[in-house]
């Protein structure tokens, strides 16, 4: 049984009725977090338990040839405490656009939501938002005359009706400060990664001889927080940029410098929130190679791979890294399930946890922080 229906809340009610609406490119995630609330419901004893066979309701989202879409819902949504989830990071979801299959972009998902939201003509009890990839969340400041996309979607979501965000791993946090009246819960699969990491490497021994290194200093809070808990030592890069240059958006990496204590010989874990390219961890893997680490494991809360995974295959095949572990919580391409070195952590029993208390207006603080949980796991 879980925490969120113990005995204390047996004669609570639900805040409404729970229904969620899965966009394209979420229905996978949507159905795992379902099956979890089935479960839950139907192992409580709570009034206004489970009373169907599924919380989704039915939408679908149809698009002309000329690539104008709408949304449309095919049951009452009146009343109810509706969560949407919404995978903008999914570009395995096509659509027909003047006779080619074009993939959705994160602008086309985020129009998704928007729709699916006026379609709901304000009839819902309340509307959550869960949104694991921010959209826009690495354009989250502003550097000189450019968007601020991140905000500009929190305060149009806001507007729309929208009373809670819920996401993982903010690129920075601080973007919530563009709504402070609005619900915004950030949460981190650090529990469930090193759970999956722990799952398959039963004897690795995460204490002695073993170091936690931050790939830059923008992933230093995460890898403190990891540090921290498994009480090893920290080491990070930091990343020399040529603030001259501008290429694929971003200044090019000149060099990457690293900063600690020695890492010869001992087993090293690097945590980041997402996977893009890959060039900057696989080069930092072999630096820590070179100075003489066993085995190295890569992680990230969004795999994403743009560039797809030949180059980790070589890197892999090399003895760079021992395993990257990373989660559901976005698409990942076909080719990355069936890679030996990927290891996945499924999020969708923590995220139906979050409905659950979020459903029953209780409180997010044990969820949020997973430390007592994470130190159980330590201790088998």
């Amino acid at each position: 049984m879980t925490p969120i229906f113990d005995s204390a809340l047996s004669s609570k009610k639900t805040a409404a009725p729970l229904a969620i609406i899965a966009l394209p490119g979420a229905m996978e995630l949507a159905k795992q977090v379902d099956r979890q609330l089935i479960r839950m419901f139907g192992e409580s004893k709570v009034e206004n338990s489970l009373s169907c066979d599924s919380f989704i309701i039915d939408s679908v989202f149809p698009r002309f040839t000329s690539g104008d879409g709408k949304a449309m819902i095919l049951d009452t949504v009146r009343g109810k405490d509706l969560y949407i989830i919404c995978d903008v990071g999914n570009h395995g979801i096509t659509y027909n656009f003047y006779g080619n299959e074009i993939p959705l972009t994160p602008d086309e998902h985020y129009a998704d939501l928007k729709r699916v939201i006026a379609a709901c003509n304000g009839k819902p009890y309340r509307i959550t938002v869960i949104m694991p990839m921010l959209y826009g969340g690495r354009q989250h400041r502003r550097a000189g005359r450019e968007s601020l996309d991140c905000a500009s979607m929190l305060q149009e979501l806001q507007a729309m009706g929208v009373s809670d965000i819920i996401t993982f791993d903010a690129h920075d946090p601080r973007v919530q400060n563009a709504v402070p009246l609005m619900g915004f819960d950030n949460y981190f699969a650090t529990y469930q990664i090193l759970k999956a990491m722990r799952k398959k490497y039963p004897s690795l021994d995460l204490h002695d001889n073993f170091m936690v290194v931050s790939p830059d200093e923008g992933a230093m809070s995460r890898n403190i927080y990891y540090a921290s808990v498994l009480g090893v030592d920290l080491g990070m890069f930091f990343k020399r940029r040529d603030y001259t240059k501008v290429v694929n958006g971003r200044n090019p990496i000149i060099a990457h410098e690293y900063i600690g204590g020695s890492v010869e010989g001992k087993n090293i874990f690097v945590a980041d929130d997402i996977i893009a390219t890959g060039d900057s961890i696989i080069k930092l893997a072999k630096e820590l190679k070179e100075k003489g680490a066993n085995k190295i494991f890569l992680s990230a809360t969004f795999p994403l791979f743009t560039e797809g995974v030949e180059k980790f295959n070589k890197a892999y095949e090399e003895g760079c890294f021992e395993a990257v572990i990373s989660t559901n919580l976005t698409y990942r391409i076909p080719q990355l399930r069936s890679c030996d070195w990927f290891v996945e952590s499924d999020m969708s029993k923590y995220i139906g946890y979050i409905i659950a208390a979020c459903n029953f207006n209780e409180s997010v603080g044990k969820l949020i922080d997973p430390i007592e949980k994470i130190k159980l796991l330590l201790k088998k």
